[in-house]
């Protein structure tokens, strides 16, 4: 029997929180119930916007701290790296304490951390504070599902929580489009002053309008936190390699092959402690069975293939020369339609539907690859909105149905299950978002290489053609260099940056051809199971009849 921290109230049936750790859901009136589902956007923005703010505006927070590329690389990684292990004790710890007393400690602290990095402006602040914020995330984003399930009652659960959850995916394409705004208020500090600002409005919103109580027991274990430690460190690790291996390159650095290690002994032994508790914090067995493998290699690879947007995409247009400005238009689109597609997943969800949403964002990435892969030098924004908004409506509709399909699978087993599901699902997501562009572009970077090789073959000054480009490139400079020998010289540069400018062109035409090949592999996979399953089912209910 659970030892109780609190007294349980008599609550109806319709009010009962659905676990320990979870609110209990009274009936509301109409302005608390939109209060409550104001409260859950605002809260749902600022646990991703800031990360996202970085991201966006890498290049310019890198120049402005003197920072090199692989270190402009950790602050986003860093935020994952803490982001992903946070789940592990957030479940149990508002099963224990109660959600709102988490964000009423990690919000202050985030903001302050936020607003000191204005005056502290160091590396090793800005890394502090993008942990501050994976540890932020993790909590608000948790809390901002909780406040739209209240927003929409016991009978709308599923609804309220794939609006929930889908509400932080905004932050990416919202941080783009005010990222031109603010900066133009000021340089780097006005991203954080901004984040901060987000925080605090936060915290204030969730001590105003607190959840409802629900039930609190004592679930903590000594053994919890060593796990926490050692899985911590072994998914940082992890986070680590994915992060840096593209950028100081897989074999040219020492540290990443024994971090590589490191993880998988530190992984290996927080599992073989787990699995050998009687009360154990992850249900490894359940973890390690069939059904849990298919769901976790399918969460993973949606992750994925999704990159093809925030690297494939967004990367070709970085790669011609497009900014933050240019790419504005381009983030409406895909903001319009992200939005879209969570809405499309909240009304039309239903046991039966899950699968045929799940599918049929696989079907919509592989059509919007395919329509990348005739990529030119000429392409612009506004060639992508097709392509790119249908990427962005399958991110939306896919994330709340497979979250709620996997909830549901652990509930089946008890709540225990849950915390297993909820770390499960962190890691999928966390570590398919840094594999996606790890994989991709380091297939991209050996592609343009393989692309220029070819390309430089045949620039050959002999030949009419390029001996005419050279001709064109040399007069370009001719009322500034009168030396003909350097104003040669200057022409062949030109040209061999439009060549590499070529390669890279092709080489991103072969990852959207990679992501479109993934996903015929993975919808034809998912068509495999679905019908197997099926077919066990029927089976199973003929013998039953």
């Amino acid at each position: 029997m659970p030892e109780y921290l609190s007294p349980v109230p008599n609550w109806s049936e319709e009010e009962k929180p659905t676990m320990p750790g979870s609110p209990s859901m009274p009936r509301h009136r109409g302005r608390v119930r939109l209060a409550y589902a104001l409260i859950s956007i605002l809260l749902g923005l600022t646990g991703g916007l800031g990360t996202a703010l970085v991201s966006a505006n890498l290049p310019t927070i890198q120049g402005e701290l003197g920072l090199t590329p692989s270190q402009g690389a950790w602050l986003p990684a860093v935020y994952l790296m803490v982001n992903v292990s946070m789940n592990l004790l957030l479940v149990k710890f508002r099963q224990q304490y109660g959600m709102a007393r988490f964000a009423e400690i990690g919000l202050p602290i985030y903001a302050a951390l936020t607003l000191l990095h204005l005056f502290a402006n160091t590396f090793a602040m800005a890394l502090l504070v993008r942990a501050a914020s994976g540890a932020a995330g993790a909590t608000v984003t948790t809390l901002a599902t909780l406040y739209m399930l209240q927003a929409f009652g016991k009978k709308n659960v599923p609804r309220g929580f794939v609006l929930g959850i889908g509400i932080s995916q905004l932050a990416t394409p919202l941080a783009w489009l005010l990222s031109p705004a603010l900066l133009d208020l000021g340089d780097w500090r006005t991203l954080y002053l901004f984040e901060s600002g987000l925080a605090l409005t936060a915290l204030a919103a969730v001590v105003v309008l607190k959840l409802p109580p629900g039930i609190r027991i004592r679930v903590f274990e000594p053994l919890d936190f060593l796990t926490f430690g050692l899985l911590a460190t072994g998914l940082a690790l992890v986070g680590a390699v994915l992060a840096q291996g593209r950028v100081q390159w897989w074999l040219a650095q020492d540290w990443i092959a024994y971090a590589a290690i490191g993880a998988i002994v530190l992984i290996t032994i927080a599992v073989a402690i787990e699995h050998h508790r009687k009360v154990p914090l992850l249900q490894t067995r359940w973890l390690g069975s069939a059904a849990m493998l298919r769901f976790t290699l399918g969460a993973i690879s949606l992750r994925f293939i999704l990159s093809e947007q925030t690297y494939g995409a967004v990367g070709l247009l970085q790669t011609l020369g497009m900014g933050p400005d240019q790419l504005q238009p381009l983030y409406a689109v895909l903001f319009v339609t992200l939005i879209a597609g969570i809405v499309t997943s909240a009304m039309t969800f239903s046991q039966m539907a899950v699968l045929p949403q799940i599918l049929c964002s696989i079907v919509l990435i592989g059509v919007g690859s395919y329509l990348d892969t005739d990529s030119t030098s000429l392409t612009r924004p506004h060639d992508l909105y097709l392509s790119q908004g249908m990427l962005s409506f399958a991110a939306g509709m896919f994330l709340g149905p497979l979250l709620l399909m996997g909830v549901q699978q652990a509930l089946k087993n008890g709540p225990a299950y849950l915390v297993s599901f909820v770390v499960l699902f962190s890691i999928t997501q966390s570590i398919g978002g840094l594999l996606g562009p790890a994989v991709l572009g380091t297939f991209q970077v050996i592609r343009e290489k393989q692309h220029s090789s070819q390309i430089n073959e045949h620039l050959n000054p002999a030949d009419a053609v390029v001996a005419q480009r050279l001709q064109i490139q040399s007069q370009v400079y001719a009322r500034t260099q009168t030396d003909p020998v350097l104003r040669n010289a200057q022409g062949m540069a030109q040209l061999g940056q439009a060549a590499t400018r070529e390669a890279n062109v092709l080489a991103f035409n072969d990852v959207f051809r990679l992501t479109t090949t993934l996903s015929l592999v993975f919808l034809g996979w998912s068509l495999f199971h679905t019908v197997r399953l099926k077919r066990a089912a029927d089976r199973a209910a003929a013998q039953a009849a």
